[in-house]
């Protein structure tokens, strides 16, 4: 059975079959479920001390903080190449060649 991780910032991963929303942190229903979260004990804090850009729910009520903005994680779920240029990100480009280096990948299959 293969499982599909998502680099979710800084050697982070999370299973991609497991996750049900990434959402922007802004908005106070969003900052209640993760105060909820962190009362329950299933907040997991993966920015290493920079902002919080994305909030991922999974299926097991978990809510992960992440460094990396939800556009980009919806990307990397996508199975789409984010740009590396800092000034052109919106430059994501789909793709092409499925014999790419598996180091080029934000999102890696794995044998379970």
């Amino acid at each position: 059975m293969k499982v599909l991780l998502l680099n979710i910032g800084f050697g982070n991963v999370v299973a991609a079959d497991k996750v049900v929303a990434i959402v922007s942190p802004g908005s106070a229903p969003i900052k209640r479920l993760k105060e909820d979260a962190k009362e329950q004990g299933k907040l997991i804090d993966a920015t290493y001390g920079r902002k919080t850009r994305a909030i991922i729910v999974t299926d097991s009520n978990h809510v992960i903080l992440s460094a990396i903005n939800p556009e980009t994680a919806a990307l990397r779920m996508l199975g789409k190449k984010t740009s590396q240029n800092p000034e052109d990100e919106d430059a994501d480009i789909e793709l092409q060649d499925e014999n790419i280096d598996e180091q080029e990948l934000d999102s890696t299959e794995v044998e379970e």
